[in-house]
């Protein structure tokens, strides 16, 4: 009998401290102020347009903390109650947010299924933020409906953190994204950032469809020192909402639209692509035609963003390249969701005077 070579060798040690994420670089690049995460403590987390850049750059140092000494880690919050609550198909927000609270010494009470809840029998979403009051100490809701939370902040008395509604927002993604890049090159935090060391970012996706492009480019604008331009590559006609183009222009970020991506990439330094938009119970795909591979003419040093999952619009081909930051993209989430729950579920203050 054959036994397969992949099952005569154990499995090699994972180092999340080593390699390309580099976290402790990262880290050390940043100045610590923990002023700016004491605000965080009991606040609801539902747009990126709630957080500034020095707050943002706080939370990347304690998600970069977290992420290069693990061995050190306590538990901040043990005894902790998270309600992980999606109502739509998920892996790795789920997954990650929970991981995340399960490193941090909590326990979880979760919901994958609407109609396993109040919900089915018509419940309103306000009587089902009340019950969730009495139950846990915060909640993480994935919803295909936009108002969906926000129909329910009247009633809540413990925080909540948006995991997606809609076609709105997903911030929390967006956090993830911006570490990803800060780790690649930190000193894009430096905001006297000379104009030659600025990098070029193409976003393949729709702003006003797309949620995590939607909270990816209003963090973009808290940090537009960084960033030389962000180029929209899209095959719709009108990718933007009313006034969208022009909130991130007023933050002094230069947006433009293309729809030739072999011409761009070539002067790109950070590529991110989507191509999922949630819609109602469903998804559509858009920008078909808009496809990377180890064919397409990327930038050498040039990375590769993906919210996840993928389709054929990211070939697979890509994964054993330098270009291939998406798989550190999606561990990192783990490390600013745990950076963000500790903030808002429990003081700063409280974690840093623990031992």
């Amino acid at each position: 009998m054959v036994v397969d070579a992949q099952l005569q060798k154990p499995l090699r040690p994972k180092d999340g401290t080593a390699g390309i994420e580099r976290p402790k670089a990262l880290m050390e690049s940043i100045a610590e102020d923990p002023r700016h995460l004491v605000a965080l403590s009991s606040r609801h987390v539902v747009s990126s347009r709630q957080f500034d850049r020095d707050t943002l750059t706080q939370l990347f140092r304690l998600a970069a903390q977290y992420e290069s000494t693990p061995a050190l880690m306590h538990l901040p919050l043990q005894g902790k109650i998270l309600i992980s609550a999606f109502y739509e198909p998920s892996t790795r927000t789920r997954l990650s947010f929970e991981s995340a609270w399960h490193r941090l010494g909590g326990d979880i009470m979760s919901i994958t299924d609407p109609k396993s809840t109040g919900m089915a029998k018509g419940e309103s979403l306000a009587d089902i933020a009340e019950m969730f009051n009495n139950y846990g100490d915060v909640i993480v809701l994935r919803s295909n409906q936009d108002r969906a939370i926000y129909e329910m902040l009247d009633t809540l008395r413990i925080p909540i953190v948006n995991a997606g509604n809609g076609i709105d927002e997903h911030p929390t993604q967006a956090m993830a994204d911006l570490y990803t890049i800060f780790k690649w090159r930190p000193e894009l935090l430096d905001p006297e950032l000379p104009a030659n060391r600025r990098v070029r970012v193409g976003i393949i996706g729709v702003p006003n469809r797309m949620r995590t492009v939607r909270s990816l480019l209003l963090l973009l604008a808290r940090f537009s020192s960084a960033f030389s331009e962000v180029v929209i590559l899209t095959d719709e006609t009108e990718p933007f909402d009313p006034g969208q183009q022009e909130e991130l222009a007023e933050q002094g970020l230069s947006v433009r639209v293309a729809q030739d991506l072999n011409t761009e990439l070539p002067g790109l330094d950070v590529v991110y692509i989507n191509a999922i938009a949630w819609v109602g119970d469903g998804y559509e795909e858009m920008g078909a035609d808009l496809k990377l591979s180890t064919a397409s003419p990327l930038k050498q040093g040039a990375i590769i963003l993906h919210p996840l999952a993928r389709g054929e619009e990211l070939s697979t081909d890509l994964d054993g390249t330098p270009h291939n930051w998406y798989f550190a993209q999606a561990r990192g989430a783990v490390f600013i969701r745990m950076a963000l729950l500790t903030c808002i579920v429990r003081r700063i203050s409280e974690v840093m005077d623990t031992p």
